[in-house]
C-alpha cells in the first residue's frame, strides 16, 4: 500500500523540475546540518525511504506522464477555443450572405469591424434603412437563421442607425465597437472605438483609412453595403 502511494504523481510533486528538486525538498535542515553534504543527504532520502519516496526511474516515469496529460489538455482547450463559424457547411446563393460568410470570421475574431447598410421593407411593408455593427450582432444574435435563409437580416432601433420611411422614426446608438457622430455638418461618420478612426459612409467620399466599401447586388433587399474598417494592433 505504501509504494502504490509513492507511484502516484501528486500535483505537489508535479511542480518539481528534476528530480533533485524533488529530494531537496524531502531534506531536513538538520540532516544538511549533520552530513554537511547535500548529495549524500540526497541519497539518504531516495534509498533510506522506500516506499514513501518516488526513485528517480518512478519520478521521471511519472513526470513524462504528466507532461503529455498536460499537452493533451492544452491541445483540447485550443481547439475548443477554435471560432465557430454560423455560416459554416450553408449553401449560400445570394451575394449578400456570401459577403457576409466571407468576413464572418474576421469580425468574431476582432481583425475586421463591418458596418452594414440595409434598406428594404419590414413585416409591415413599410420601407426602413439602418447601419448595423456586425462584429456586435454576431456576439448578441445566433446568425445560423440568417445564413439558413429562416430569417432576415434587418436593422432596428437598437442599431447603430435606423430610420423608418413611413413613420419618420429614427435613432442612433453607439455600440461596443462605434461611436455614432451623427451632428457632423458633412454627413454620418463612425467613430471606431478601438484605433479612433472614423468610418464615413457617404457615397460621395472616401470611406476613410483602413476602411473600404463594397456595393453589393441582392436578391434578398433593395439597397445593401458592407463597409469594413481593419484594426492594426493598436
Amino acid at each position: 500500500m505504501e509504494y502504490s502511494t509513492a507511484a502516484s504523481f501528486h500535483h505537489s510533486e508535479a511542480q518539481f523540475k528534476t528530480y533533485e528538486d524533488y529530494l531537496d525538498s524531502k531534506v531536513t535542515p538538520m540532516e544538511v546540518f549533520y552530513l554537511k553534504n547535500r548529495e549524500l543527504a540526497r541519497k539518504l532520502v531516495e534509498h533510506g525511504h522506500k516506499g514513501t519516496v518516488l526513485s528517480r526511474e518512478e519520478f521521471e516515469k511519472k513526470a513524462a506522464a504528466q507532461a503529455a496529460e498536460t499537452a493533451k489538455s492544452n491541445t483540447s482547450y485550443n481547439r475548443s477555443q477554435l471560432i465557430t463559424l454560423a455560416s459554416a457547411g450553408k449553401e449560400l446563393k445570394d451575394n449578400f450572405l456570401k459577403a457576409l460568410a466571407e468576413r464572418e470570421e474576421a469580425n468574431r475574431s476582432g481583425k475586421v469591424t463591418s458596418v452594414i447598410f440595409i434598406r428594404d421593407h419590414n413585416t409591415l411593408g413599410q420601407e426602413v434603412s439602418g447601419y448595423i455593427d456586425y462584429a456586435h450582432r454576431l456576439k448578441t444574435k445566433d446568425f445560423e437563421p440568417y445564413f439558413s435563409g429562416k430569417k432576415r437580416l434587418m436593422p432596428g432601433c437598437l442599431d447603430l442607425c435606423y430610420y423608418n420611411w413611413k413613420t419618420q422614426v429614427s435613432t442612433s446608438n453607439s455600440s461596443p465597437n462605434f461611436e455614432v457622430i451623427y451632428d457632423n455638418p458633412n454627413g454620418l461618420l463612425f467613430k471606431n472605438k478601438r484605433d479612433k478612426k472614423i468610418l464615413n459612409v457617404d457615397p460621395m467620399s472616401g470611406p476613410g483609412e483602413d476602411s473600404s466599401r463594397t456595393f453589393l447586388q441582392s436578391d434578398l433587399y433593395i439597397h445593401v453595403v458592407i463597409f469594413d474598417h481593419n484594426l492594426r494592433t493598436v
